[in-house]
């Protein structure tokens, strides 16, 4: 500093800073030797506070406006230094300036993905998520203490990545703990965003700061989940599948005959669905049930078994109930005259000999056997 600005810092003592890069949250103000004068002009502005320090003691505090610096509104220092009342010469002290504007838009996100259960998506999934906040000096004296120390300017970036990373951490917690469905998340991105920031209010605000706003701007999926999630939608959007196989087919085949030179490519997508739709019912389709045979009979005495819809011949043979079998069908399985046989309307097991239905059948000599 020159020799006239040393004499004019001795007539003229104005206090003050104004701001050019709005990122600054404290400021020390630069003087020679840090004298100051009892009777200088103090200018606080709106959005701004200022804090005297003597000798690394905090001091007297001030809100905006514009003051005369005197022993009465400073109180703290006067006693620290000990001045009678009155007392009108220089005294060294420092001077810091805070920046209580709130600090909009300021980014936070996961850097890493965050893995959770989620109910609606059947097990665990990795989100990311993203948005913005705000912050304001709220303690001036205890953000002094506590962050700026002796730093003659401390700016946003000095404590952005400490808070960004306890807000990531918060919201972290809170999403495990949450038990919403993915498809609720966007209808409470406001009350989530107030809720995480209420919860993390206290540890911020042991910095003398605090969060007027927390916002969630996006919760996503990994690319290849919100692919599934997107296929699972159309094929919902699309409804009864048959219905619009004969959509797309009947399109196809208007289009083909507004060409009749063939190659119609609309014509062989219509086509391939239907197909495709039929193979699918068939697949779909149960293969029908085999009758249950009768249960084994010990005797030729037991009961006969459950009847058929229709009449039916039941035969025995080496010791086992065979059949049911149509009357045709009976010499090609081994019947005999001394076969014993039974059918809806039969009182029990009779030799084939004894029943007249099949006397046409046994005047016929068997087929040789092969």
């Amino acid at each position: 500093m020159g020799l006239f600005e040393k004499l004019a810092n001795e007539f003229v003592d104005i206090i003050e800073w104004l701001d050019q890069s709005n990122d600054t949250i404290a400021y020390r103000f630069e003087r020679y030797q840090n004298e100051i004068k009892m009777g200088a002009k103090l200018t606080v502005r709106p959005g701004q506070k200022a804090v005297f320090v003597n000798e690394g003691q905090v001091a007297d505090a001030f809100e905006p406006g514009m003051y005369t610096l005197s022993t009465q509104n400073m109180p703290i220092l006067s006693t620290l230094k000990g001045f009678p009342y009155g007392f009108n010469s220089p005294f060294k002290a420092e001077v810091y300036f805070f920046n209580t504007k709130i600090f909009t838009n300021l980014k936070w996100g996961t850097s890493n993905p965050i893995a959770i259960n989620v109910p609606d998506l059947g097990g665990t999934v990795r989100i990311r998520a993203y948005g913005s906040y705000s912050m304001r000096v709220q303690d001036p004296v205890r953000l002094l203490e506590d962050l700026v120390s002796t730093d003659g300017l401390f700016q946003l970036d000095e404590i952005s990545d400490q808070i960004r990373n306890m807000l990531v951490s918060s919201f972290a917690t809170w999403l495990g703990q949450s038990g919403l469905n993915f498809a609720d998340f966007a209808a409470n991105y406001r009350s989530s965003g107030d809720t995480i920031r209420n919860a993390i209010q206290a540890d911020i605000e042991a910095f003398g700061i605090t969060l007027p706003h927390f916002l969630i701007e996006n919760i996503s999926l990994p690319p290849e989940v919100e692919k599934a999630l997107d296929r699972r939608t159309s094929m919902n959007v699309l409804g009864n599948m048959q219905e619009y196989t004969q959509y797309q087919a009947a399109n196809a085949i208007e289009a083909s005959a507004e060409n009749p030179n063939g190659g119609n490519q609309a014509l062989d997508l219509g086509v391939g669905l239907a197909m495709g739709q039929q193979i699918v019912q068939a697949m779909g389709q149960a293969a029908p049930a085999a009758p249950a045979a009768p249960a084994p009979m010990a005797t030729v005495d037991a009961p006969p078994p459950p009847l058929p819809t229709q009449t039916q011949w039941y035969i025995t043979r080496d010791g086992q109930n065979l059949g049911p079998f149509a009357a045709n069908q009976l010499l090609a399985n081994g019947l005999t005259p001394q076969s014993y046989v039974w059918c809806n309307g039969m009182s029990g097991w009779q030799q084939a000999a004894n029943v007249p239905e099949l006397a046409s059948l046994l005047a016929v000599p068997p087929p040789p056997q092969r």
